[in-house]
């Protein structure tokens, strides 16, 4: 899979709902109620890390949740790409782009959503076939004045910014012309996820499912 065709995947994924869940799972017993709460509540494109000892058991359960699109995060070495899609995965995101991670996406055909932060890692990627993009870390990296200020001389380029976006922020990035979704942590928080308030979740997906963009 070229990076071309990896791109319009994940472009295609980014605009199914505003806000793409960036989840840290802890215990693979919440995978499943939590993938059926955000779909529930609007938001189909699962993002689970690759930061838990848990991430890969919660990606294979949440990928038989009907209406879920699981990703893998946090995706860093052809040896994730092959556990995630192993697991189930049917995208990655990374937090930056090697040769080697893009060789192992285009090998394994998973779509990767690459993160870049500075122009140069922009036109790099874009050389390559890449015009979907992670904005990572967005809020450090510059927020939504630094997106807005990309697009005069990269209009090719469409992020997701991940890193710093909250409920408070998420509206500014969303009226980008850049900008086709974002990444958040918000509608899956520990506190509710421990408590099994998959009720509560459902209503944190419905209002960020409902942002404008």
């Amino acid at each position: 899979m070229t990076p071309a065709l990896q791109s319009h995947a994940t472009r295609l994924l980014c605009e199914l709902a505003p806000v793409i869940p960036v989840l840290v799972i802890e215990d693979p017993a919440h995978a499943a109620p939590l993938a059926r709460a955000l779909v529930a509540g609007g938001l189909p494109v699962l993002e689970v890390t690759l930061r838990t000892d848990a991430a890969i058991e919660a990606i294979a359960a949440m990928s038989a949740v009907p209406g879920a699109r699981v990703g893998a995060g946090t995706v860093l070495s052809a040896h994730d790409v092959l556990r995630a899609k192993s697991a189930g995965a049917t995208f990655a995101v990374s937090p930056g782009a090697t040769p080697g991670l893009i060789s192992a996406c285009s090998a394994e055909a998973l779509p990767l959503l690459p993160g870049a932060a500075t122009a140069s890692e922009v036109m790099a990627l874009l050389e390559q076939g890449y015009r979907t993009m992670k904005f990572f870390p967005a809020g450090p990296a510059g927020g939504p004045a630094y997106l807005k200020a990309l697009h005069g001389p990269l209009p090719q380029a469409t992020f997701c910014p991940t890193g710093g976006v909250s409920p408070e922020n998420a509206r500014d990035y969303l009226s980008l012309p850049n900008v086709a979704c974002v990444g958040g942590s918000w509608v899956a928080p520990a506190k509710l996820m421990a408590a099994g308030d998959w009720q509560g979740i459902v209503a944190l997906a419905r209002e960020a499912a409902g942002l404008p963009r």
